[in-house]
């Protein structure tokens, strides 16, 4: 947008200050750079006033980005500012997150004005549009034009605020006025009309990523089996079922007649291979984000509810749940057998140090799929909240979306996250926070098997590509992660045995803090094809 009557930088500092409040923004993520300076010293000037947002400072955008979705996710709202050109575009890969998930993140970045734009002025580039097509870009240069944009919670908000000099006045920032929020969190409960599904077909209830306790709510009055995924939120209660992945490909799974799905399903080919069966009615409950889970043939459902009286026939869910009992002892027992630590082993006791009110933040490839085979489903209202970035479920940004998490989640009894050690050399950034930050107590779980392990369990991992796999997949790095550590001053811990990772997270230390588990990708493929053979022969399964 251009304008000839342009506020002053001042001014459109103060005006963002209360656009942020009136969002409901309690947390701003800052980038340092020139152009945003004005914008910057404003919030900061905002953060020493009483009920005003909570400041955080990061050198990177990137992790600046995946922090503000880490606060963001964990129910508190949060905005990222950057100064203008190759800024902005770092923060890409968190906004495209962000939407896929449906998180409500708020970006802000400083632009030069309009008339600057395509006359080769330093650290200019098209910012109106960066984010399209699925973001809009607000273009203000003017007060009006940033009190005009809507505040809603509900996508992802784009600010490209036009700052023209002088860009820093002489004396300090006076405090600017507050706002309050004229805006709330969405409910995460289905809307719209009941749809009463009656008895009959052979059902089961799948719960994707942030499907909510709804998935969980609904297996229950129907008694129908759950397969819920660790981050879905509904994976509690004794409907949901931990092996459910692998019982899919026995003669249970093939006798699946309706699926009604929650949340966005992302961790397995057999889910997967079930929604795309032809001969299985899919009933979807439409998820939050930009291309929500939506297979070929299935019908869009709002508030799915139970029809009967009286649970749907108990022989169903009975079925179920022996098999389910039968293929989790036989896996513990396998596992329990194997000489060195796995990286099962590592996700089992990771989940098993969740106390009740806790928050694990899981990262994606291995590490997610290890903690569904792994997680026995707790009881109702433990309150241990598993989260994810499985909107795009890329490896980047998740040490600091778990910083960011862990931040703003007050009362949570206890912090961690588990990742792989890709995930976390692609993220090491996000260790690096300034004396003055705000530092969660957060304990980061690392099964270090020098690579790409997930890989190996894919066509690629076949003996046939033995030649090319570790130089294109496998990629071994070598990374010294004491080293790293030692750099970010975060306290590093490596251990090798299950008893030696029990008592390393039985211990925690305060503060951010990184426990190494050293795993082998070596015999892998063949743990996981002998995890899947103990589904062969299990009773009641035919």
């Amino acid at each position: 947008m251009t304008t000839s009557s342009a506020s002053s930088a001042a001014e459109l500092a103060d005006a963002l200050v209360a656009w942020l409040g009136r969002a409901g923004v309690t947390e701003v993520v800052v980038a340092p750079g020139s152009r945003n300076a004005p914008l910057a010293l404003a919030l900061w000037a905002a953060s020493q006033q009483d009920g005003g947002p909570r400041l955080h400072t990061r050198i990177d955008e990137r992790t600046g980005g995946f922090l503000a979705l880490g606060l963001t996710r964990s129910g508190a709202r949060a905005a990222v500012l950057t100064t203008s050109g190759t800024a902005v575009a770092n923060l890409h890969p968190a906004v495209l997150e962000a939407v896929h998930s449906g998180v409500g993140l708020v970006v802000v970045s400083a632009d030069r004005p309009a008339r600057l734009r395509g006359t080769g002025a330093n650290q200019t580039t098209d910012q109106v549009g960066i984010f399209s097509p699925f973001v809009i870009t607000r273009d203000v240069a003017t007060v009006a034009e940033l009190d005009a944009v809507a505040a809603g919670w509900d996508e992802v908000v784009h600010l490209n605020v036009q700052l023209d000099a002088p860009l820093v006045p002489d004396a300090p920032v006076p405090a600017p006025p507050l706002a309050a929020p004229v805006v709330s969190a969405p409910s995460r409960r289905p809307s719209g009309p009941a749809t009463l599904l009656p008895r009959g077909p052979r059902t089961v209830v799948v719960a994707g990523d942030d499907a909510g306790p709804p998935a969980r709510q609904l297996a229950e009055a129907a008694g129908w089996p759950l397969l819920a995924e660790p981050t879905s939120g509904a994976r509690t209660g004794d409907h949901a079922l931990r092996t459910y992945r692998l019982l899919l490909g026995t003669g249970l799974g093939r006798r699946i007649e309706r699926v009604v799905v929650f949340g966005r399903p992302t961790l397995s080919r057999p889910v997967t291979l079930l929604l795309e069966r032809g001969d299985v009615e899919v009933l979807v409950v439409a998820g939050r984000g930009a291309w929500p889970v939506r297979p070929a043939g299935s019908v869009p459902v709002t508030a799915p509810s139970w029809a009967g009286d009286e649970p749907d026939d108990p022989a169903w869910l009975d079925a179920w749940r022996a098999a389910d009992r039968e293929l989790g002892l036989r896996i513990d027992r396998l596992l329990a057998a194997e000489p060195a630590l796995t990286p099962y082993d590592v996700a089992g006791v990771t989940h098993a140090a969740l106390p009740a009110g806790g928050l694990l933040v899981v990262g994606a490839s291995s590490p997610v799929r290890d903690l569904d085979v792994m997680v026995r489903p707790p009881a109702v209202g433990t309150r241990r909240k598993v989260i994810a970035n499985r909107g795009l479920a890329g490896i980047d940004g998740t040490i600091s979306t778990a910083v960011g998490a862990a931040l703003g989640r007050s009362g949570s009894t206890r912090n961690l996250a588990l990742m792989g050690d890709l995930t976390f050399l692609h993220d090491q950034t996000g260790l690096v926070l300034g004396p003055e930050e705000p530092r969660p107590d957060l304990t980061i779980v690392v099964p270090n098997d020098d690579g790409g392990a997930i890989f190996s369990m894919l066509e690629q991992g076949a003996p046939a590509h033995a030649a090319s796999f570790e130089r294109l997949f496998g990629t071994p790095h070598g990374t010294d992660l004491s080293g790293l550590c030692a750099a970010a001053r975060v306290p590093h811990l490596r251990v090798t045995s299950r008893p030696e990772l029990d008592q390393a997270l039985a211990m925690p230390n305060g503060g951010i803090e990184v426990v190494e588990a050293v795993v082998s990708r070596t015999g892998r493929r063949d743990l996981d094809a002998r995890i899947r053979g103990l589904a062969a022969d299990l009773p009641g399964t035919d």
